[in-house]
């Protein structure tokens, strides 16, 4: 193993952070490095909190003390020294920019040089390349502002004519009286307060609902010096229906708005004269159309000679987003669209065409959303980063990811407290025959289970939306039904057409958006087990449960029941020390002294929900809620845990956890095996088949061969993404898929399993 570490090793001496044991480590570099490991076990404590977080917060002190105070703050991890440390590059799942202005095109910087080159060399001559953007009052389509399309509000879901201002006749969340929303309107002295809405003069109305942006001439004392009054349809189109904060509202506001293309630029969103100008026929919102497969031809055909440098340029961005899978995106498509792992990818191709070295790169589980097909291109583009001087290391549990790495480390033995150590570093072949949960499990065989049959079936016919045109399919009742395919093959399409056959059926939709929850949920909150567990407490101690509360009345003085002190430093990051009077733990002296079984609620608190099974076990009712994460693969979480804080497989496992008593119902998950370990995969696997059992139908976007391979029915989506998919390439048994040369499922199943 020694030439694996022939180009030098980043060493790791006593990490400490999270759960980690005082952990040594060398990783070696310009190779690549995979940790595994149960989920909670303490691979990301270790790479991304550890190893990431102290590259990012070095580089940041290069930097002049008046930027720094600019710059994002990455905390101090617990560790004795890291020797031999590159540059960190971290590429997240996080999606990116939910801006309803930023593109494909836009973020990844083609676009700003596909206007350059229509303002050089387009015909007619139009202008700079300011001309060609809708972003720019020069470019875009004055009727729709370069947005594409127009909303159309519907005013009477927004007001209640038969209320005044006073009695709440805003009706959308934020608007009620006394909001500082309501404060725009109430205390611009224009209206009476007490008048319905209904008595107002049309000069009124149209002043409360439709006036431009204005200063107001000699408004009251109440109104603030330099407000501007703004009607409530423009307020709401620019502070809520077109911003982030939309997206929080997003149910309210699917029945007050209805969305349409622009009818002046029919969705370009550029004006008519930026539209003029044509290379090779094409003006420049056509090749915004394409596909990035289609576009690479476009640029392939431009043959004047002062565009040579703008289409190399052009070729290496583009080329590098189709070698990582991804041809078949638009260049309009909008980020806000986008899947965590498809934005991934576009980070990782940024990379691609980067001619920086000896970085170390670090990846959050870049197999998540890809097909066995997808992860072959993913692995290539990782080889051509390593084999360009950098190191790679990233977390997965992918088998595929863990097979082409260079070097493995698994983080273990379990999750949470009994985690933490190392417990395998060396080669996959070397995994395979360790005794560590990760190589047994890479060891298990993948066997088919024997299918169930029904006669009952749901279908759907001629489904023509997105990708998919005049598409049939269909899914067995009462059986555990997967649906496969690329990414972007219109797996998700297919699946919303189904959900739009239950109207009068009990079914369950547990996709992985957010579970509503703020900074403050806890699983603990998100159980309601808080109450029940201070009653518990009270009744024990016999004191008043307000005591257990660190909102409240056991919170500790000094911290105020955050369990840190905050001091800010001016440029440099703020110190952030554990509360000295109650040691972080939050609560009061006084609440700190009670115990139930031996521990305080603090203690409770900070139990992994795996622990608390046995604590509760006398308590049936938070045993019982308890029990519910545990099933799901979650017991590794902390009852004190942050819920902002777990992945999009998590948030929808936990929902999972909250509907497991169904009968006869039908359940549609996305993905639900994201960022677990195979051993968690099989408990989940088992938890399907209860479900199956207990009358059940399943429905399942997934790309888990583990998983597939147990499911009685299969439709297989494909053969490619984009306009290259959108046909159902194999329906029928898992087993049967292996036969289908064109479905990519059954290729990867018979590589797999022979």
């Amino acid at each position: 193993m020694t030439d694996l570490f022939n180009y030098g090793a980043i060493s790791i001496h006593g990490a400490r952070e999270n759960n980690l044991k005082n952990i040594d480590l060398d990783i070696p570099k310009h190779k690549m490095t995979v940790f595994a490991g149960l989920s909670g076990s303490g691979k990301s404590s270790l790479v991304f909190d550890t190893l990431a977080a102290v590259s990012r917060r070095e580089l940041n002190e290069t930097f002049p003390s008046f930027t720094q105070q600019y710059l994002p703050k990455y905390g101090q991890p617990q560790f004795d020294s890291i020797e031999h440390l590159p540059v960190a590059i971290v590429v997240e799942q996080k999606p990116i920019g939910r801006n309803s202005r930023s593109t494909l095109a836009t973020y990844t910087g083609i676009y700003s040089v596909l206007r350059l080159m229509f303002s050089r060399i387009g015909q007619p001559w139009v202008g700079y390349s300011e001309w060609f953007s809708f972003n720019l009052p020069q470019g875009m389509c004055p009727n729709c502002q370069g947005l594409g399309f127009i909303d159309d509000v519907d005013e009477s879901q927004l007001i209640d004519p038969n209320k005044s201002l006073n009695e709440g006749a805003m009706t959308f969340a934020g608007f009620q009286p006394g909001t500082w929303r309501w404060k725009e309107y109430g205390n611009s002295g224009l209206f009476d307060l007490d008048k319905k809405i209904k008595d107002y003069s049309k000069e009124e109305y149209e002043m409360f609902m439709h006036a431009p942006k204005q200063k107001l001439k000699n408004p009251p004392k109440t109104w603030a010096r330099t407000a501007q009054y703004e009607g409530l349809v423009p307020r709401m189109l620019r502070s809520v229906i077109h911003s982030a904060s939309g997206r929080h509202h997003q149910a309210a506001l699917e029945k007050i708005v209805t969305r349409k293309t622009c009818p002046v630029c029919h969705g370009t969103r550029l004006n008519s004269k930026a539209l003029t100008a044509k290379i090779e026929g094409k003006n420049i919102a056509e090749v915004g159309e394409m596909d990035l497969v289609n576009v690479l031809k476009f640029l392939d055909s431009i043959t004047d000679f002062k565009a040579k440098t703008m289409v190399r340029e052009l070729r290496s961005k583009v080329q590098s987003l189709v070698d990582i899978g991804l041809g078949y995106l638009s260049l309009n498509r909008g980020t806000d669209t986008l899947s965590g792992g498809e934005a991934q990818r576009i980070k990782i191709a940024k990379y691609l065409t980067s001619s920086l070295s000896d970085l170390v790169y670090v990846l959050d589980e870049p197999s998540v959303g890809l097909h066995p097909h997808d992860i072959q291109l993913i692995t290539k583009s990782l080889k051509k980063l390593k084999d360009q001087g950098n190191t790679i290391v990233l977390v997965d549990h992918n088998p595929a990811i863990i097979s082409a790495a260079d070097y493995v480390v698994e983080i273990g033995p379990k999750a949470g407290k009994s985690g933490g150590t190392v417990t395998f570093k060396g080669t996959y072949s070397e995994l395979l025959k360790s005794n560590t949960i990760t190589g047994q499990m890479l060891r298990t065989p993948v066997k088919f289970s024997q299918p169930r049959t029904t006669a009952d079936w749901l279908n759907v016919k001629n489904v023509t939306s997105h990708n998919l045109n005049k598409v049939s399919a269909k899914i067995p009742k009462g059986v555990l039904t997967v649906v496969s395919g690329p990414a972007g093959s219109g797996k998700s399409t297919l699946v919303d057409a189904f959900k739009q056959q239950m109207s009068g059926i009990d079914y369950v939709d547990l996709s992985q958006d957010s579970v509503g929850v703020n900074i403050r949920s806890t699983p603990a909150t998100y159980l309601n087990i808080l109450n029940p567990l201070r009653k518990l407490f009270a009744n024990a101690n016999k004191v008043s449960t307000q005591l257990f509360s660190y909102n409240g009345k056991g919170a500790c003085p000094r911290c105020k029941g955050k369990g840190v002190t905050i001091t800010e430093m001016a440029f440099m990051d703020p110190v952030v020390q554990t509360c000295e009077l109650c040691g972080g733990k939050r609560y009061s002296r006084e609440a700190l002294q009670y115990k139930y079984h031996g521990k305080d609620i603090s203690e409770v608190m900070n139990m992994s929900i795996d622990d608390t099974l046995d604590f509760f076990k006398d308590v049936p009712n938070i045993l019982k809620k308890v029990d519910l994460l545990e099933k799901v693969g979650l017991g590794y979480l902390n009852l004190s845990q942050s819920m902002t804080t777990l992945s999009g497989g998590e948030v929808q496992r936990v929902k999972l956890a909250m509907e497991l008593d169904h009968k006869g119902s039908v359940y549609f998950l996305d993905e639900p095996t994201t960022g677990l370990h195979l051993n968690d995969t099989k408990r989940l696997i088992d938890l399907f088949e209860k479900l199956v059992d207990n009358g059940n139908t399943l429905i399942l976007i997934e790309h888990n061969l583990s998983l597939i391979s147990q499911a009685d029915w299969l439709i297989d989506m494909g053969p490619d993404a984009g306009k290259y998919g959108g046909k159902v390439c194999f329906e029928g048994t898992p087993e049967d898929s292996m036969k289908c040369s064109k479905s990519r499922t059954g290729v990867a199943l018979k590589k797999l399993i022979g």
